[in-house]
């Protein structure tokens, strides 16, 4: 079985950090306990606090797309609307 690994990186605008943060927070548990999530980790960057980024495996790309369609996400997209200054996601598989 091939897991699917996503590094997904989220910039919060200066002003904006503990609003980001605490969105994101509420992401994890409900996230954890979804069908395919094998783990839902998110990191805030030591020297740059407005980065965060998660590092995510699923069982499949279809249990993640089904995650990524959830209202929770949909809730934290509306609460951070114009707090987030970039977000980039990478869909990886692991080689070694």
């Amino acid at each position: 079985m091939t897991t699917l690994t996503i590094v997904a990186n989220i910039v919060a605008n200066a002003d904006k950090i503990e609003l980001v943060k605490a969105e994101l927070l509420k992401l994890i548990e409900i996230t954890r306990a979804e069908e395919g999530c094998i783990n839902y980790d998110l990191h805030q960057d030591n020297e740059n606090p407005a980065h965060f980024t998660f590092y995510e495996n699923w069982t499949s790309r279809e249990l993640w797309q089904a995650h990524m369609g959830n209202q929770h996400l949909a809730d934290y997209m509306a609460a951070t609307d114009g707090a987030v200054a970039s977000f980039t996601l990478n869909e990886m598989t692991k080689i070694a």
